[in-house]
C-alpha cells in the first residue's frame, strides 16, 4: 500500500511559502559547495570512489537547484534563475557523461554474457567496467521479458561474435569515458565552472527571492509541475505498454536512420517531469518528505528505460562500424533487440506501478 503524502492541490493541507522554498534552495546550495570542497581537497589523491562520490554529490545539488528554480521561477527574480540555471544543466549533463559511458558499457558487456552463455564476459580484458557491474547486474539481468532461445547453430554463431563485439564496444565506450573524464576535468577547472560555484555561494547564504515570494503559497507551483507530469503520462501509449512482448519499443529498431528511437522521447520527457515533481515535494516537505512508492518505482521503471534505450542505440552505432565481421554485426543486432526488449519491459513495469496506485488510490 502507497504511504500517505501531501498532496499540493490540497486545500486542507497547510500553507507552504517562498521561505520555505528559500531554505530548500540554502541547503543545496551547502551540499554543493561540501562537495566541491570535498573534491578540491582530495585533488589528485582523491581515489576512485571518492572523485565519483563528490561528482555524483555535484549534479544532485545542481539538479534540484536547478529544478527548483524552474518550478517556482515566478518566486525569483528571472534575471538571475535564467542566467545560472542553464549553466547548472550544463554542469550536471557534463559531469553525468562519464558514469553513463561505464554504466552502459557494463549493461551490454553483462548482457552479450547472458544472451551468449559465455563463461567470460565478452571482450572484457581486465575490469575497466567493474566499478558498476553489480548495478549493471540489476539493470539488465532478467528484468525484462525474455529472449527466446536461440537454436544451436544460432547460438554457436552469437558466442562467436560476442567475444569480438565486446571488444568493439569496450574500445568505442572506453574511448567515449575517457573522453568524457578529461571533459569532466576541464570543466571543472574552467573559468565557466568557477562563474557558476560563486553564483552558487552567494545562493547558500542569499536566496533572490521576489519581494512577494516570502508570503506566497507554493502549493499552486508545485501543483502545475504535478499537473505537467500527469498531462505527459496521459499521452503515453499505457494500453499498449500494458501487454507484455507488445514489441511497441521495437517497431523501427532496424531502421539505419542513427537519430534517437522517435517512440523514446516521450518517456524521457516523462521521466524529466518526474524528476521535477519529486523536487517539488522535497520543497514542500523539507528533510521529512515521506516517501512515496508510487513516484519510486515509476522513476526506476523510467531509469531502466533510459538507460536500455541509450544501451540499445549503442549497439547499434557499434553495428554500423564499417568492415565488421558478419558473427559481430549479427551478435550486436542480437544485443540491441535484447535491448530494446529492456525498453519494452520498462515501459510494461512503468505502467503496472502506476495504472496500480491509480486505482487503489482513495
Amino acid at each position: 500500500m502507497a504511504q500517505q503524502h501531501l498532496d499540493p492541490t490540497d486545500p486542507a493541507a497547510g500553507v507552504v511559502t517562498g521561505d520555505a522554498l528559500a531554505g530548500y534552495l540554502r541547503a543545496q546550495a551547502t551540499e554543493f559547495l561540501r562537495a566541491l570542497r570535498l573534491h578540491r581537497e582530495n585533488g589528485a589523491a582523491c581515489g576512485p570512489e571518492e572523485s565519483v562520490d563528490a561528482a555524483r554529490a555535484l549534479r544532485r545539488s545542481a539538479r534540484r537547484i536547478s529544478g527548483s528554480l524552474h518550478t517556482f521561477r515566478p518566486l525569483l527574480d528571472s534575471d538571475w534563475s535564467e542566467e545560472i540555471r542553464p549553466e547548472l544543466a550544463w554542469l550536471s549533463g557534463t559531469l553525468g557523461l562519464e558514469h553513463a559511458y561505464e554504466a552502459r558499457l557494463e549493461r551490454l558487456l553483462l548482457a552479450l554474457h547472458r544472451l551468449s552463455g559465455s563463461t567470460a564476459f565478452p571482450g572484457q580484458t581486465g575490469g575497466s567496467a567493474g566499478a558498476g557491474r553489480s548495478a549493471g547486474a540489476t539493470a539488465s539481468g532478467g528484468t525484462g521479458p525474455a529472449v527466446p532461445t536461440p537454436a544451436v547453430p544460432e547460438r554457436g554463431n552469437l558466442t562467436v561474435g560476442a567475444a569480438k563485439a565486446g571488444a568493439l564496444l569496450e574500445r568505442q565506450l572506453t574511448l567515449a569515458r575517457t573522453r568524457a573524464h578529461s571533459s569532466a576535468l576541464q570543466a571543472l577547472g574552467s573559468s565557466r565552472f568557477h562563474a557558476v560555484a560563486d553564483k552558487v555561494a552567494v545562493l547558500a547564504s542569499e536566496v533572490p527571492l521576489t519581494p512577494a515570494a516570502p508570503t506566497t503559497d507554493l502549493r499552486p507551483h508545485a501543483a502545475a509541475a504535478q499537473e505537467r507530469l500527469t498531462d505527459a503520462i496521459a499521452t503515453l501509449p499505457l494500453v499498449t505498454a500494458g501487454h507484455p512482448y507488445n514489441a511497441e519499443a521495437l517497431i523501427h529498431g532496424l531502421s539505419p536512420d542513427p537519430a534517437p528511437h522517435p517512440q523514446d522521447g516521450p518517456w524521457h520527457q516523462v521521466r524529466l517531469l518526474l524528476r521535477l515533481h519529486r523536487y517539488a515535494r522535497e520543497v514542500l516537505h523539507g528533510s521529512g518528505a515521506p516517501v512515496d512508492v508510487r513516484l519510486l518505482a515509476a522513476g526506476q521503471a523510467l531509469n531502466r528505460h533510459r538507460d536500455a534505450s541509450e544501451a540499445a542505440a549503442a549497439a547499434a552505432q557499434a553495428a554500423r562500424t564499417p568492415r565488421i565481421a558478419p558473427a559481430t554485426a549479427y551478435a550486436l543486432g542480437v544485443l540491441h533487440a535484447d535491448q530494446r526488449h529492456e525498453v519494452e519491459a520498462a515501459r510494461f513495469t512503468f505502467q503496472q506501478s502506476w495504472q496500480k496506485q491509480t486505482v487503489s488510490a482513495p
